[in-house]
């Protein structure tokens, strides 16, 4: 007579399934199935079979976009940052060693039970004598990595892969103002791409260099230049590696970024930090205003920030192999800039490079 009532939802009540848990699960299988068939494209690619281009419709990068990849990349942050025991270090880091073939002898401390935790373990710094930096060319690598693309910049279209291009425009953004930048004013007329260009007889040209989980994790000064300006654009975290590149068109302008903007001694030169599923983080060393993957954002939104000031009129010089910032677990570095027509690269396509090694030179 005392005993409590007991009530029970009706079945079609307890199973309803609900949008956003669809759109998880719908998402997060795709996103399952697309790590599958680039696994397929990178064998082929190994045996030297060339892959024909197919890029994704507007509903499958919808779907895509779908996965709260913001979200798992912040929870992912907040991961790194456990503590763990001394115990599990080396379990733990051992086993991202031998995933990723990352090469612990290189690294200023060897001993796994000096990293805290594994954000720690990412951001971990070299032996001074693993990278040195080139004397003898003008732009070196910013970071280890692997060449995706490079080549002059034609018609304000850059190439992510070979075949697959983004807007020049889309991914810099409006052109910022000449006072800043120390530019002489061209044309308004002109194409974006003739504006970014300073001094007759120039070209503009542009690298890319994807950072896998297992490299080191810094990115440094490409050559001697000054840092002008910075902007930001929050977006979206989809995966950068090669086979989402050659898959979505315009990936990286799609991507959270920060370019910095400046110039060195041929005119115009820019370094951009693109993030990535589990790469929210991007810090640049000298800029503490930057905070990257906030919780809140304005889709297609973008920030600026100038260097340039009353105290401060020549912007933030950089010396080449200079420490210039660092990704949490790796990316896309993009690099475009201003140089005479006798540029040469000293690359392949595809081919891995380090830190300090060679990219190109007059």
């Amino acid at each position: 007579t005392d005993r409590r009532k007991l009530h029970t939802a009706p079945v079609g009540q307890v199973f309803r399934l609900r949008p956003f848990h669809v759109l998880i699960a719908t998402g997060g299988g795709y996103a399952g199935y697309r790590k599958y068939e680039d696994y397929k494209l990178e064998q082929l690619e190994k045996r030297g079979i060339e892959v024909p281009v197919k890029l994704a419709s507007e509903w499958e990068v919808a779907l895509y976009k779908s996965v709260p990849t913001r979200l798992l990349s912040r929870a992912w942050g907040r991961l790194n940052q456990v503590e763990l025991p001394t115990w599990l270090r080396k379990p733990v880091y051992s086993l991202y060693i031998w995933t990723f073939g990352v090469n612990m002898k290189e690294a200023a401390v060897e001993d796994l039970h000096h990293y805290r935790n594994l954000s720690e373990f990412f951001r971990r710094k070299l032996k001074p004598q693993a990278r040195p930096v080139c004397c003898l060319h003008s732009v070196i690598s910013p970071s280890d990595g692997k060449i995706l693309n490079f080549g002059q910049v034609k018609n304000c279209e850059v190439e992510q892969v070979k075949g697959v291009t983004y807007s020049l425009e889309s991914f810099l953004g409006p052109r910022i103002s000449t006072e800043e930048l120390h530019f002489s004013q061209a044309p308004a007329g002109n194409s974006f791409q003739q504006q970014l260009v300073t001094k007759e007889g120039n070209e503009l040209y542009h690298c890319v260099i994807y950072l896998a989980p297992g490299d080191y994790h810094c990115f440094h000064s490409p050559t001697d230049w000054r840092v002008s300006h910075r902007r930001h654009f929050p977006g979206s975290l989809m995966s950068v590696n090669p086979g989402v590149a050659r898959w979505i068109k315009e990936l990286f302008c799609h991507n959270e970024r920060v370019v910095l903007t400046g110039d060195w001694k041929y005119g115009f030169f820019s370094l951009t930090a693109v993030g990535a599923t589990n790469v929210g983080s991007i810090r640049i060393y000298f800029d503490q205003d930057l905070h990257t993957n906030s919780p809140c954002y304005s889709k297609g939104s973008y920030n600026d920030f100038s260097f340039i000031s009353n105290n401060n009129k020549e912007g933030i010089p950089m010396r080449k192999g200079e420490h210039l910032g660092e990704f949490n677990l790796g990316s896309t570095i993009v690099l475009i800039f201003e140089a005479p027509k006798d540029f040469k690269f000293h690359l392949k396509p595809g081919q891995k490079i380090r830190f300090g090694e060679a990219l190109g030179s007059l």
